[in-house]
């Protein structure tokens, strides 16, 4: 058995990897196994040990093992060496077949020999699966056939029974079935499942015209005849597994066998094809089926990769692992040649061109689903079969008609001949509310290059790409489909450019054009009402002036990632974009500015106290106007909802509603510098002390010497739940659950001390709270009035349907303020995926963002207790915390501390702010995990982006 040739190099491998130099040449699986001198040493054993047969079998054993090893070894090599996935598969299973057929002939020669098998003795091995495709990974199960000519026999039984555990003990993990031809294609046709598993048969050993016969006879009774059937399971299979997985091709984390888009697919394309056409080998097959030339060169160039990436983590991990996690990537993508440039990381090079032929796997089903449709049109049911069919309904649009209830070409040269129909099919399927039929879908992808740059200026161009951003309720099924066949891309190539990019961190969820299709779906829904995931957004949206710069700012936000500063780059292609569309110079300005400050709203929100007058004004400047302040706000809640489930909750959107609140008052009264603030906020502050008074009757006294930010930072119904608990006196600590949801609501009221926050922070982390924020309130009398919100390690509000783990919870903080705070570290969770990001610590201490206190940032990898750690040393260099801005993102925290020395006015001191940092950076650093690893060695890891 000899490697299939390998192509030159494409376009893709160019542009998107490293090149590896000389690749292994082809392999003969005799200079692998030398099969006649295993079966001589297998012969000498059972001579040598006539009288012993249990020695004579391990020596036979250990042979058989130490061929099957060797030829793995030489696999692992030539693959580290460059040689592609696919034909390392096909070399270990021929090293398998060669080890078994050694076993066979030992096993009936020199243990179970039948010199003379009767019909009932009549054996006969046959692979199935994926070993009968002649493909296997390094942790593939063997799936065997034992093939009896009627009934099983003595003798039958007991070759087999030999061979199995002779397998096992070699470390096989083996799949087997024992049966009769007509059993096999009775099996066949009740379950599809088997039957494709026969599909792959290939005779290895034993009786071959047993084996001959039994897929003859398969052929004739359960696939001539029979594709429809079969191709409509392996489609319901293929679409009941999609939805299993996450029918989602851009995940970050993907299963490249069963995901979308991966193995699994490609192998139904092939299957399909196979019962259609025949074929033997995968290139037989897919050259008999409905692709031209260059789709299957695609087909085999995506079949490569995926083994290649397949073959590689299983060697790496030991086992049949095929989920790409984080762990693994900078791991693979190292073996496979991926290096680090400018912009973009190796890693993140590696995933975007496994996204990429995901995404090629989609456009081969669809080809595919095109050419069955043309061949195996369903038929009518019931009375419906007596009728004429209904023709197809021509379009007013040339070119253009509805067949089957779907949008489809009247022939196939109406893409080629008007590249701006490859747009104009998905604006009438949204028109007509149809699905596109796949046969103008493959007529779009196999004239997708004639969508050029000429094309793009072309005035009617620029009308169409803006009604399909514009156009309609939802525009985000349309730009999916769009992007799916690569036309989206096509038409607006700063967004093709984000097309599969992955950054490498475990914040976002998704590809970089998927979140962005997400997000534009998502400020559809807040527009229309759909949802109530921020009732103030579709407040606004009835007040925004420009609908279309807000569409377009959402599309192009993330334009800018993988080519430096994203903000500052993104500026550049979304003005590029909008001055290819058409769009005024004031709307181009409009959109620049949103893409160039889309994550500023974001952290300002969550990284600032957004009651400190400098805060507000220094936005209110940023911002300038009600009118971008609304379409930053729409565009900042959409952005943080479509990173990935459970990223948005209630207390993101309470934090950014107070901002925009805050920042809209300012903006109103004409006066946005720091007095102007104050004074507004002053204002607002001795409005809702009043309403309190009238509300309640009378406030307890402590709340009546707290601060301005107190009564600005918080509502109504909050300050009512806070004035309810302290009018009881003493020691306060309750909860709740906050009203907007997403966290629980820690209320604790005591004696000032030094390190008491400290305490608190540690108590919680003890009891395994995350503290996703906090703030810290101190009176005139030293009596504080800390509010913490609470989430568990699943972002859930913390004690959610527990209310003992509550009652723990608020005698352990009693404890706290005591000064019983409980000692001892916590262990680090840090779990494979979290240990591959490289994360490097920060500090920054800041005089200028507040006015009346100090502001320290501190970034680092999350860990139990840091928040503890790091308020011990602010209290242990006496620096009272005034405010602690609490967010995790994945696998790293960002806090923002305000702090104030402790019985000082002024900033802190050039020395003081050194020992400070040294002292926190040595925090920061602690508990660093070492990287993944499996038994064998250690891992590589990459940088983790810092990228929102």
């Amino acid at each position: 058995m000899t490697s299939p040739p390998i192509p030159p190099p494409t376009l893709t491998n160019r542009t998107t990897r490293t090149p590896v130099s000389r690749r292994p040449g082809k392999w003969r699986i005799a200079d692998i196994i030398d099969g006649r001198a295993l079966r001589v040493k297998l012969t000498a054993a059972a001579l040598d040990n006539m009288n012993s047969p249990q020695v004579a079998r391990k020596q036979a054993l250990n042979l058989l093992h130490g061929a099957m090893f060797r030829g793995r070894l030489i696999a692992q090599e030539r693959l580290q060496q460059g040689a592609d996935g696919l034909d390392t598969a096909r070399l270990l299973a021929a090293v398998q077949d060669e080890v078994i057929h050694a076993l066979y002939d030992f096993t009936v020669t020199h243990v179970h020999r039948a010199s003379n098998p009767t019909e009932a003795e009549r054996l006969a091995i046959v692979a199935t699966g994926g070993y009968g495709r002649s493909v296997m990974a390094p942790s593939s199960d063997t799936d065997l056939l034992f093939l009896r000519a009627y009934k099983a026999s003595p003798h039958t039984e007991s070759v087999i029974e030999y061979m199995l555990y002779a397998l096992w003990d070699m470390g096989l993990k083996v799949g087997n079935a024992f049966r009769t031809p007509m059993e096999c294609v009775k099996l066949a046709v009740d379950d599809v499942t088997i039957k494709t598993s026969m599909l792959d048969a290939r005779f290895i050993c034993g009786d071959e015209a047993l084996a001959t016969d039994m897929m003859a006879l398969f052929q004739r009774e359960s696939v001539k005849g029979k594709d429809a059937q079969f191709i409509a399971d392996k489609l319901a299979e293929r679409d009941a597994r999609h939805a299993r997985t996450g029918d989602a091709r851009y995940v970050v984390e993907p299963n490249l066998k069963e995901g979308k888009g991966g193995l699994r697919d490609l192998q139904t394309l092939y299957w399909i094809g196979k019962h259609m056409y025949g074929g033997g080998s995968l290139e037989e097959v897919m050259k008999a089926g409905p692709f031209t030339d260059h789709e299957y060169a695609v087909f085999i160039r995506a079949a490569r990769f995926l083994w290649t990436v397949r073959c590689h983590i299983h060697f790496v991990t030991g086992r049949a692992e095929d989920r790409l996690s984080f762990d693994l990537q900078p791991e693979i993508a190292a073996r496979m040649g991926y290096r680090d440039r400018e912009g973009q990381q190796g890693v993140e090079r590696f995933m975007k061109r496994y996204f990429l032929v995901a995404k090629d796997v989609g456009g081969l089903t669809r080809i595919l689903a095109a050419k069955l449709e043309a061949d195996h049109k369903k038929k009518p049911e019931g009375l419906r079969r007596f009728l004429p069919a209904r023709p197809p309904q021509p379009l007013p649009e040339p070119g253009f008609m509805i067949d089957t209830g779907r949008i489809s070409i009247t022939d196939d040269t109406v893409m080629a001949s008007d590249p701006l129909n490859m747009i104009r099919l998905f604006t009438l399927a949204r028109r007509e509310q149809k699905d596109i039929h796949p046969a103008a879908l493959t007529a779009l992808t196999r004239n997708l290059r004639g969508f050029t740059e000429t094309v793009r200026e072309m005035p009617e161009a620029r009308e169409l790409i803006l009604d399909t951003i514009l156009g309609g309720k939802e525009p985000g099924p349309t730009l999916r489909r769009m992007n799916e066949a690569g036309v989206l891309g096509r038409a607006i190539p700063e967004f093709g450019s984000i097309v599969a990019q992955t950054q490498f961190n475990m914040y976002h969820h998704y590809t970089v054009d998927e979140h962005t299709l997400r997000a534009v779906e998502t400020i559809a829904d807040l527009e229309h009402g759909r949802g109530d995931i921020a009732p103030l957004a579709h407040e606004l949206f009835g007040q925004i002036e420009n609908r279309r710069a807000l569409y377009l700012s959402m599309l192009l936000h993330d334009t800018g990632k993988g080519k430096g500063d994203q903000q500052e780059a993104g500026m550049i292609t979304s003005r590029r974009a909008c001055e290819r569309l058409g769009l005024p110079d004031d709307e181009t300005d409009l959109v620049v500015w949103m893409v160039g400050h889309h994550l500023e709203m974001s952290e300002t929100a969550q990284k600032r106290d957004i009651s400190d007058p400098r805060t507000v004004a220094t936005f209110a400047r940023l911002v300038g106007s009600l009118e971008r302040l609304r379409l930053l706000y729409i565009l900042t809640v959409a952005d943080i909802k479509a990173v990935g489930p459970a990223v948005w909750n209630a207390w993101k959107g309470q934090l950014l509603a107070d901002l925009y609140r805050n920042t809209a008052a300012a903006l109103r009264g004409g006066r946005a510098d720091e007095a102007g603030v104050q004074g507004e906020l002053e204002r607002r502050a001795e409005d809702r002390r009043a309403a309190i008074i009238d509300r309640l009757g009378a406030l307890p006294p402590l709340l009546l010497e707290l601060e301005t930010a107190y009564w600005t930072g918080f509502d109504e119904g909050d300050i009512a739940w806070h004035a309810a608990a302290l009018a009881r006196g003493g020691d306060v600590v309750t909860t709740r659950m906050a009203p907007e949801g997403g966290a629980v609501a820690l209320l604790v009221s005591g004696k000032d001390r030094a390190g008491l926050f400290a305490d608190l922070a540690g108590t919680l982390a003890h009891l395994g709270a995350n503290i996703v924020a906090a703030q810290v309130f101190t009176s005139r009398g030293g009596q504080i009035v800390d509010v913490f919100m609470l989430q568990d390690i699943r972002g859930l509000p913390f004690g959610e349907g527990d209310a003992q783990r509550l009652v723990a919870l608020e005698k352990a903080i009693r404890a706290a303020l005591a000064g019983n705070a409980p000692k001892g570290g916590l262990k680090s969770r840090a779990g494979r995926r979290e240990a591959a990001f490289l994360v490097q610590p920060s500090v920054q201490i800041h005089d200028d963002i507040s006015a009346d206190y100090t502001v320290i940032d501190v970034a680092a990898r999350d860990r139990p207790g840091l928040l503890h750690e790091v308020a011990e040393v602010l209290a242990e260099l006496k620096l009272s915390i005034h405010s602690a801005h609490v967010g995790s993102y994945g696998e790293r925290v960002f806090d923002a501390f305000y702090v104030q020395p402790d019985g000082a006015a002024g900033g802190l001191s050039k020395a003081r702010k050194e020992a400070l940092k040294d002292r926190l950076m040595a925090v920061l650093s602690r508990e660093e995990p070492d990287g993944p690893q499996t038994p064998a060695r250690k891992l590589k890891r990459s940088r983790a982006v810092d990228s929102f």
